[in-house]
């Protein structure tokens, strides 16, 4: 019998008061659907940033957005991720279709934009996505 594939994403939070905000809470989808990540950014950050992190590895940037326009993209997955900021409020990362390859923690971080922050990661402000995407077992009756 082959087990369902499901593709979990689960928000955990990297200190108590982040003020960034993220919903929905929890998502479960089957491999190849797709999955949405929403960011809400501190009121008043102009700088939005995507992460993604690979277990035992260090943080890849993915996009970067200062007000609202995408400033660098290089680690977008071109064809499968595509991300948007189309107000001040908010912010969408999507995956689609997902993958196994993609099981990460994504993180989403904001910050006040200077002329010498230049993907300076805000570490209490990051709110940070768990995707993990699971491959069918196969399994035999005995």
């Amino acid at each position: 019998m082959v087990t369902s594939v499901l593709c979990c994403v689960v928000l955990c939070f990297l200190g108590a008061d982040a003020g960034v905000t993220q919903t929905p809470r929890h998502v479960v989808t089957g491999k190849e659907q797709a999955v949405n990540l929403s960011c809400k950014p501190i009121s008043g950050h102009t700088a939005l940033f995507w992460y993604r992190q690979f277990m035992g590895q260090s943080l890849e940037l993915l996009i970067y957005f200062n007000n609202q326009q995408p400033i660098d993209d290089s680690g977008m997955i071109k064809g499968r991720f595509s991300a948007e900021m189309l107000s001040a409020s908010s912010s969408t990362l999507k995956i689609q279709p997902a993958e196994p390859k993609d099981s990460a923690v994504y993180f989403c971080a904001s910050s006040l934009a200077t002329a010498l922050q230049n993907h300076a990661l805000p570490v209490q402000k990051l709110l940070c996505f768990l995707l993990s995407v699971h491959l069918p077992q196969l399994s035999e009756a005995v």
